[in-house]
């Protein structure tokens, strides 16, 4: 008796974790872009997304490069 109901409580924990994982598999949203930085049309895809955000880093480390900075003066 303890045996079967180790077994039914076993199967149940494993059938609630199986909704969880599906509930989760399923509610996969959208990355959004961090603050400063374009966001990507609607319906994008993960990877579209995440090559619009690599491009604006990219350009946007290129300009810092770019920039004259004013050099201290040694002492």
């Amino acid at each position: 008796m303890r045996g079967l109901f180790g077994i039914v409580g076993l199967l149940l924990t494993l059938a609630i974790i199986g909704v969880l994982a599906k509930k989760q598999m399923t509610s996969v949203t959208t990355v959004s872009p961090p603050a400063g930085f374009a966001s990507a049309p609607a319906g994008a895809t993960v990877q579209q997304q995440s090559q619009l955000i690599q491009q604006q880093v990219k350009q946007s480390v290129e300009n810092s490069l770019q920039q004259k900075h004013p050099m201290p003066d040694d002492q």
